[in-house]
């Protein structure tokens, strides 16, 4: 299967309709991954509960996704791409329709660990199927274009819920993305073609483990793991205490007007196609570490006392995130040489663990040092990441 040489191109009517498909997927799941990040101060006080307990509504919908990514990972390299990126939808949509029913954070907690099992499904799926559909000329516009919907869809999850909320309820909003989801679900069920270069192979566990094992062997992509670690952590870092930061003074803002913040996002959803392009013609390390460069930057940004420029930096460390990240992402599907979704899997559950500590353990440094704190770490981080990265790869791996 690695070695096809046939696929869908641009040219192709197929490769728009897989790029819509897998991009609406990408969207929602992405939506409904992020729709609590701006309510975390919300549901401190509305629950009166802890920063730290608040932020298990994010670390534990991860923690599953770290899980799904695993398990759905092998099942989709044995069985295929297209039910899971189906059957992923349709139950991300169920808790979305439970939650409003409790009154009990616990009980939001458990819906959003259920649903993050169900989130994973689209991204294990998804890069390993327009890695084997896809032309390898055009691969890496699809998935600069995929990439880019996971932006789209983060601020949409961001800004529905912040929005709805500040005026009608947490309830609504929950309840309006559950609505988003089934129209999406049906989208896909009609419009993804079947996959034509993927063959059901059953194998037995010890088979996947044994291919599970040789990409942990392998260096090159253990560097990329560790890499995708460290940018969503310190990304994650930023977007999960940043509404903290904001609604204090001086700042003082709502939480309509912090839901705008996430507009911020859309440069990202520029940022992958683009980095697409540059790389072509530059080379993927260079622009990596211009991405980097860009991130940082972004984050220091926001160390200033004026809304623009903490806005302005937003914008910039998106567009420095969502270029690094697509670039390392399209590297681990090219790389690998077997178990294509596996590999996938691997890269994103490296990426969500990641979300799970910028969400969770950074809060000890929020508490203690409060938004310089975190702006420290989640510099401090990529900068020397990508020096080893840089040094490991130049040195090794020429």
């Amino acid at each position: 299967m690695e070695n096809f040489t046939k696929g869908y191109s641009m040219q192709d009517r197929q490769f728009w309709i897989i790029v819509m498909s897998l991009g609406g997927a990408s969207v929602f799941v992405f939506a409904a991954m992020y729709s609590v990040q701006p309510l975390l101060p919300f549901f401190t006080e509305q629950f009166q509960i802890s920063v730290s307990y608040a932020s298990l509504a994010m670390s534990m919908t991860t923690l599953s996704i770290i899980i799904g990514l695993i398990v759905l990972g092998f099942l989709s390299d044995r069985y295929g791409r297209l039910p899971f990126v189906r059957f992923s939808i349709l139950l991300t949509i169920i808790p979305f329709l439970l939650m409003p029913l409790t009154d009990s954070f616990a009980v939001i907690i458990i819906l959003r660990f259920i649903q993050g099992f169900a989130i994973a499904g689209v991204p294990a799926a998804a890069l390993a199927y327009i890695s084997e559909e896809i032309h390898p000329q055009s691969m890496g516009l699809a998935t600069a274009l995929y990439i880019s919907c996971n932006a789209l869809g983060g601020t949409i999850g961001r800004l529905m819920m912040g929005y709805l909320t500040e005026y009608k309820s947490w309830e609504i909003a929950f309840l309006c993305l559950a609505l988003f989801g089934g129209i999406i679900f049906i989208v896909v069920w009609l419009t993804l073609p079947k996959s034509k270069n993927f063959a059901i192979q059953p194998r037995y566990i010890r088979e996947d483990l044994h291919g599970f094992w040789l990409h942990l062997k392998n260096p090159y992509l253990l560097i990329l793991f560790g890499f995708g670690i460290i940018l969503q952590l310190s990304f994650t870092g930023m977007w999960s205490f940043i509404p903290y930061y904001l609604v204090a003074p001086p700042f003082s803002l709502s939480l309509k007007m912090i839901s705008f913040i996430f507009l911020a996002y859309g440069l990202g959803i520029v940022g992958s196609p683009i980095a697409n392009a540059l790389a072509n013609k530059v080379g993927i390390a260079k622009i990596r570490t211009v991405g980097v460069l860009l991130l940082v930057s972004g984050i220091l940004c926001t160390l200033s006392t004026s809304l623009t420029l903490i806005i302005v930096g937003l914008c910039i460390a998106c567009l420095g995130f969502f270029t690094t990240h697509s670039l390392t992402s399209a590297t681990v599907s090219r790389t690998a040489s077997h178990q294509k979704g596996l590999a996938s899997s691997l890269y994103l559950v490296s990426y969500y663990i990641g979300v799970a500590a910028g969400s969770t353990l950074l809060s000890p440094i929020w508490l203690h040092l409060k938004w310089h704190g975190i702006v420290l770490i989640t510099v401090l981080l990529p900068i020397i990441y990508i020096l080893f990265l840089n040094y490991t790869l130049h040195k090794k791996m020429p």
